[in-house]
């Protein structure tokens, strides 16, 4: 699938743009990391065919995995391969690593918990909030709804497939950007459709949301995260690339240039998104799985605020995977053969992240990785290397 990536097309340009780095010696490792390891993994029913699954895509090429189960109480956490090819450094399961466009959920359920709040009206204009200055020249934008943002059915045109944008990006791919440098690409550009007729995924929507988060707090968005996400449901290893962009911890990211498996290192080529509620966030399957068995248990939002987010719109037309998948306010709903499943994946350059919930077995299930682009995709990304996982996890 690519509907929900950060960066679709990057894989492409990267081959005529991007040159290797020397990567620097970090040393994963997080805080809790032999209590995060060793928590209740000889216990979990198919611990020893996950691991060896584990095992078998690093085999293939991937360079490391993390894979975090939730399901009846029990949870399962594990990783093999890289974390850093260049120092031989082990992936552990609490490393942590970038999980990009994931933070779209936690944009969304903190926009809802505002709604529950009374601080935002679900079915206002995004123009009640934003200035017109913020929403200038953006077409669309004066009418969609915060609603309408949060399900991608603004029509507001995505920054990210501005062909100016991405050699801009590329040519400088270790340049910050910022909100308005993002916003500039999609400003005097034509929506995709008229408002509230279609979906169609738009990295543009949510800096919007990012922004609205700040107007009616006043305070930076990913301190909200940080205040009403991820300390209340204790996610240790989560936090947002604006306070540290690439920290001492992290996993390096690698991808496959020439799709030979001849990797190169690309953890400092992630810059575009370190202060937009579009991607950015850094974490790890563990938390992520954990994030997700919290949101649809209830100890996010409240039933009504949940029914919103479940309120599925499909697109017009299914050309972005070989799954069925509808739409919701920051989650996206699949039709799989274990049943219906809510999520939501994301990217950076050398970095993949995916969380499920399967509410009929109420399971939650994450994994990520340090490679992507080239062959590596086809072993993490693709729907026969989906149901290769969930088959373990489910028989």
């Amino acid at each position: 699938m690519t509907v929900q990536k950060t960066g679709p097309i990057f894989g492409l340009l990267l081959l005529c743009l991007c040159s290797c780095v020397s990567p620097d010696s970090l040393e994963p490792g997080g805080p809790l990391c032999e209590e995060v390891i060793s928590d209740n993994n000889s216990d979990y029913p198919q611990h020893v065919e996950l691991q060896q699954l584990l095992r078998e895509i690093v085999q293939d090429g991937v360079p490391g995995i993390q894979l975090s189960v939730r399901h009846n109480g029990q949870h399962w956490n594990g990783a093999a391969g890289m974390a850093n090819l260049s120092n031989g450094q082990g992936l552990l399961a609490c490393d942590i690593t970038r999980v990009g466009s994931t933070v779209k959920t936690f944009t969304a359920a903190t926009v809802l918990q505002l709604v529950e709040a009374g601080k935002i009206a679900l079915d206002n204009p995004i123009a009640d909030y934003l200035s017109p200055e913020q929403l200038a020249g953006l077409e669309n934008a004066e009418k969609a709804t915060v609603r309408q943002l949060l399900q991608h059915s603004s029509g507001i045109y995505n920054y990210i497939v501005n062909l100016e944008f991405q050699t801009a990006s590329l040519n400088e791919l270790r340049r910050v950007w910022y909100p308005e440098d993002l916003l500039a690409y999609a400003r005097g550009k034509a929506a995709n459709f008229p408002v509230g007729e279609n979906v169609d995924y738009s990295n543009t929507n949510y800096i919007l949301l990012g922004q609205l988060i700040e107007a009616v707090t006043g305070k930076p968005f990913y301190e909200v995260f940080r205040e009403q996400l991820f300390q209340p449901l204790g996610l240790e290893y989560t936090q947002f690339a604006a306070t540290d962009p690439v920290p001492d911890a992290i996993i390096r990211g690698y991808i496959d240039l020439y799709s030979n498996f001849n990797l190169t290192d690309a953890t400092d080529y992630s810059g575009w998104d370190y202060f937009t509620a579009d991607g950015g966030l850094i974490s790890n399957s563990h938390d992520l799985a954990a994030f997700m068995e919290a949101l649809f248990n209830d100890r996010v939002l409240q039933s009504d605020a949940l029914a919103d987010m479940r309120d599925w719109q499909r697109p017009a037309e299914l050309d972005f995977g070989e799954y069925e998948v509808e739409y919701g306010l920051g989650i996206f709903r699949m039709n799989t053969p274990y049943g219906e499943a809510y999520m939501h994946s994301g990217d950076a350059i050398g970095y993949y992240a995916t969380m499920f919930y399967f509410p009929d077995h109420e399971l939650a299930v994450a994994w990520a990785v340090n490679g992507n682009y080239g062959k590596i995709d086809q072993f993490t990304q693709e729907q026969k290397a989906m149901e290769r996982i969930f088959k373990v996890i489910f028989e």
